[in-house]
């Protein structure tokens, strides 16, 4: 795995966590949900990215 992702991802949930705390402190909880889901989003789609590549190797590796 490489560790490139692995940053990513932590900066995407460390950026969330403090937008998050920031909004629900102003008391917009219904942006802080968003931006939770939006982060959230972002993360699934780095992942998915990464399973479509491993599928492809896969397929490439037993010439599907």
């Amino acid at each position: 795995m490489e560790v490139d992702l692995i940053f990513k991802i932590a900066a995407v949930g460390i950026l969330v966590a403090v937008l998050n705390q920031l909004l629900v402190r102003s008391g917009r909880e219904e942006q802080a949900m968003m931006t939770t889901l939006a982060g959230l989003i972002v993360v699934m789609m780095l992942i998915v990215q990464k399973i479509s590549e491993l599928f492809a190797l896969i397929q490439h590796v037993f010439d599907f």
